[in-house]
């Protein structure tokens, strides 16, 4: 038996909580505090083993097991496509095997040196909607500062303002009027050296993205994301409109639904920051396309909510672009995942140099969740 031989694949779901309940969006009811970590553990013959989150079907699984690792991934490229399922567990195990991080041989393909030690850039995720019981806008304004302090206090620097409450929550004018509001107020609260982001997730159209721009113009929003749904006629007005008020914010675009025109469109610089699901896109995809980025002048800066296991996946990709801009932190305890390597301060993540993705899965949490709801398949 070939010593990289998969040997054995086990699957689970792992639960984990946010630190508070993250509320509504522009689009969305209330996302709750519940963390779901579909995860994979492959084994090799030797008894290595990586894991990662996952969401490959039974049949793919059962495809995987008696696979030879190097029929699965390689040192130039990353994970093979037709294995793109397992992409973080593969990335884990060669991490593991060869006693390296995965952020180092990632900037072995795309030719970069880490720095060492890694930092990476983040921004804290949890400014949703969390005001909307609140009658007065007054009151919410400053409900969403002191959020922003506590956030400040764990850490962060960097704060994406969840925006577009007149969409659907709240009478349009009064829901853009706490929209600014509240941006004024968390400015205010985490200070003038801070780093704002806003993100309407498509909740706002053209004139009302200039109107909040310019009422907030003294808070030097960084980016704004998902101004409305991609329309490279409205990007170039609103291009053309910041240009001529000399405002600096970027336009930040691709996290969900994203127009296959887009990279044209950031190409040709409609949009500055590509924000592709860092899970859902993937990191072998992720690597090979911020090289391409890179190229075109266009900012990195990969979406991550809702598994916990991203807020790591993702520092990994930060030594692989130049211009990697943020790691999405959608902050949470996943009972099984242990992430002590990973210490978050002023507004970094400072990232292990240990094996693979430098997390610890803790085997008892793990086979109770298998048990419980997963499965195995053994060679």
């Amino acid at each position: 038996m070939n010593a990289s031989q998969i040997v054995g694949v086990e699957w689970a779901t792992l639960e984990g909580r946010r630190p508070r309940p993250a509320g509504c969006n522009a689009r969305l009811d209330a996302h709750g505090d519940l963390i779901r970590l579909p995860a994979v553990r492959l084994t090799t013959a030797d008894g290595a083993t990586g894991f990662g989150v996952c969401r490959a079907m039974p049949e793919q699984v059962a495809q995987i097991v008696g696979a030879s690792l190097e029929t699965l991934f390689s040192l130039e490229a990353g994970v093979n496509e037709a294995w793109l399922a397992f992409d973080y567990p593969l990335w884990d195990l060669v991490g593991q095997r060869t006693g390296r991080p995965v952020y180092e041989l990632a900037g072995e393909i795309v030719g970069r040196t880490p720095p060492t030690p890694l930092r990476a850039p983040c921004y804290d995720s949890s400014f949703y909607f969390d005001d909307l019981h609140l009658a007065s806008t007054q009151a919410a304004a400053e409900w969403m500062a002191e959020e922003a302090r506590a956030v400040y206090v764990r850490g962060h620097r960097v704060f994406k303002i969840k925006i577009g409450r007149g969409a659907r929550h709240l009478p349009l004018m009064e829901g853009t009027a706490r929209d600014v509001a509240i941006i004024h107020a968390v400015r205010e609260a985490v200070g003038p050296q801070a780093t704002l982001l806003i993100d309407a997730n498509n909740g706002y159209n053209l004139n009302l993205a200039k109107q909040v721009l310019q009422e907030t113009a003294g808070c030097h929003i960084f980016w704004l994301e998902e101004p409305f749904h991609e329309d490279p006629v409205l990007y170039q007005d609103l291009k053309a409109w910041l240009a001529g008020r000399g405002l600096a914010t970027l336009i930040a675009d691709g996290e969900g639904d994203a127009s296959p025109q887009l990279l044209a469109w950031a190409r040709e610089g409609l949009i500055n920051v590509v924000q592709y699901d860092v899970i859902g896109y993937g990191f072998t995809p992720w690597l090979h396309l911020g090289r391409q980025l890179d190229a075109w002048g266009v900012r990195s800066a990969p979406h991550h909510f809702g598994t916990h296991y991203g807020n790591y996946a993702a520092c990994h990709l930060a030594a692989a672009f130049r211009h990697f801009t943020f790691v999405e932190w959608d902050e949470a305890q996943t009972p099984g995942l242990d992430a002590a390597g990973y210490v978050l301060e002023e507004g970094f993540v400072q990232v292990p140099d240990t094996p693979g993705f430098g997390l610890a899965l803790d085997d008892g949490v793990f086979q109770r969740a298998v048990k419980a709801g997963g499965g195995v398949c053994w060679l």
